[in-house]
């Protein structure tokens, strides 16, 4: 017999069982495992699993949400229960060997009648007067990109300014003096009504209602290989009504190159309306930043070979594609190969797992990553686009090209005439490629003209030109 239970004070789920005391318990979840320290023995034998983690040398912070499994060998878990309990930062439930985890939202708000009542405020509210900013990154899964690039120059420069983070849950890191608010908590929706800036890399979603005075500056999270919006395959008049009107949000679209503002203007409709041409935030890391602090975080050696597979996601399916066996690739590169599922894929799926191999998709800054890798391995993502700033070799892994040129997506141009990497369709090919030490010299000229296109506003001063006109056009006071 088992039972459960939760000790507030001390944030535990706490699971005791009698006979013999278990050799190991674990708590399991989408993109989080805890371990349970284990106590007593004989007749009785306790499992403690903290309800926190602690990643890539970061603080302590309430497990992601979701659904968790409490694995304990030999341990009847049919009876163990906990009703919904509000922890500051998360709401858990047992339910046997099955926990949920939530944000720590008042139940009476997660209704359809809760989110209306909440949603006829923030469109009753004045807002738009605070002197602050409302970021999102990627739906608040992450904080990174752009917009956290943004959010670290506009502290530095002006202190006074609030920075609102959006996220789904606590265990999304903030930057330092950020606040953090929860996607559908009433502070969410103070605070995206009440900052006069909102800085976002996606959609905005759920009911949005511009304040008089307030703006919004998409910053986008990508300069584009594949087709994006109105110029997607096949006709669809409620994608393209929805395109428009997510469009005319904005007030301001920011673009890495005069390539992706040429793309980004025409694929948004996004015309009569500023697109800052300015460089990309996020790639200002790789000009100034130090690899060895972001290996020493990971765990890797300063002397070893890292490998980033980054693919993109697929329109056709949830969880991150599996075209490389990376405990394999690492055996036969004697490398540390890191794997980074696309922020679509976060939710799916569990991390990856083997001998020098490190699942980095939660990881909160693709740019560090970046920097870390000695080479790339990636297929139409566009971080393509943010890695030839560091001039490192790039392997492109696409087995599904005509597939995924042909029918699900299509191309703004040909990648096989200008790649600037080996353009592969196996493991055994990109292993290959990643022995031939021929292959950067081979690709050099198309490497060259590729920077030219597309890097030479990526100079490590990015965030700053951007902050200089959110102050000079009086977005924000100092």
């Amino acid at each position: 017999m088992t039972t459960a239970r939760i000790d507030e004070a001390a944030q535990t789920l706490i699971v005791a069982g009698t006979g013999p005391r278990p050799a190991h318990a674990e708590l399991v979840g989408p993109r989080a495992r805890v371990e349970a320290r284990l106590t007593g023995g004989g007749k009785t034998w306790t499992a403690t699993f903290r309800l926190q983690a602690a990643r890539w040398g970061g603080p302590a912070l309430p497990l992601p949400s979701g659904r968790y499994e409490i694995r304990i060998a030999d341990a009847d878990l049919s009876e163990a229960s906990v009703a919904p309990t509000l922890l500051p930062g998360l709401r858990v439930a047992v339910t046997a060997d099955v926990v949920r985890i939530a944000p720590p939202i008042d139940p009476v708000y997660e209704s359809a009648e809760g989110q209306a009542t909440l949603e006829e405020r923030y469109i009753a509210q004045a807002g738009g007067t605070e002197n602050a900013v409302f970021f999102e990154s990627f739906y608040g899964r992450s904080v990174g990109c752009n917009p956290q690039a943004i959010d670290r120059e506009l502290a530095a420069r002006a202190p006074g300014v609030r920075r609102y983070w959006s996220v789904v849950d606590f265990s999304v890191p903030v930057p330092e003096g950020a606040v953090a608010v929860v996607e559908g908590s009433p502070e969410w929706w103070r605070a995206r009504g009440a900052a006069r800036l909102l800085i976002v890399n996606d959609w905005l979603r759920r009911r949005f209602a511009r304040k008089p005075g307030q703006k919004v500056l998409q910053t986008w999270h990508g300069t584009p290989l594949k087709r994006l919006a109105l110029h997607r395959p096949g006709f669809d008049p409620r994608r393209m009504a929805a395109v428009v009107k997510e469009s005319r949000r904005w007030d301001v679209l920011l673009a890495q190159n005069t390539y992706a503002e040429r793309i980004l203007r025409k694929a948004y409709a996004f015309f009569g309306r500023p697109i800052w041409v300015d460089g990309y935030p996020r790639n200002d890391a790789l000009v100034t930043g130090d690899p060895q602090v972001v290996r020493a975080a990971l765990g890797i050696g300063a002397d070893e070979r890292v490998l980033l597979y980054a693919p993109t996601w697929r329109d056709d399916r949830s969880e991150m594609v599996d075209f490389v066996d990376a405990e394999r690739l690492a055996e036969q590169t004697d490398a540390v190969v890191l794997v980074r599922g696309h922020s679509r894929t976060l939710p799916e799926g569990r991390d990856h797992a083997g001998a020098r191999v490190i699942d980095v998709t939660g990881y909160p800054e693709t740019s560090q990553l970046l920097l870390a890798a000695d080479a790339l391995i990636t297929d139409y993502s566009s971080v393509m686009f943010d890695f030839s700033v560091t001039g490192k070799p790039m392997y492109f892994l696409v087995p599904d090209i005509e597939h995924y040129r042909g029918t699900l997506r299509g191309f703004y141009f040909d990648l096989v005439e200008r790649a600037p990497g080996p353009l592969v369709r196996t493991q055994e090919e990109l292993v290959a490629a990643l022995r031939d030490e021929k292959s950067a010299a081979a690709y050099a000229s198309r490497y060259a003209a590729w920077r030219r296109q597309f890097n030479t506003l990526d100079d490590g001063h990015a965030a700053s030109r951007v902050v200089d006109r959110l102050l000079d056009q009086g977005y924000l006071s100092r």
